[in-house]
């Protein structure tokens, strides 16, 4: 699923006022802990950032010491 800006605010707004409930879309979407919440809310934002930068993978390099 992609996340949008709006669906960031409104999750967090939705953990500001101490709601279980936050709908999004056309869902409506029920929580079972605030743990929980901060988790997807992370995961949204990672999403929404990573969507406009470009995929960087890293690989080691191994070197041959004296």
């Amino acid at each position: 699923m992609s996340y949008t800006a709006e669906d960031i605010a409104r999750l967090r707004a939705a953990i500001a006022k101490g709601a279980s409930q936050v709908k999004m879309g056309e869902e409506q979407v029920t929580f079972r802990s605030l743990a929980e919440m901060r988790s997807l809310l992370s995961e949204m934002e990672a999403s929404v950032a990573g969507a406009g930068s470009a995929s960087r993978q890293h690989y080691p390099q191994f070197v041959e010491r004296p």
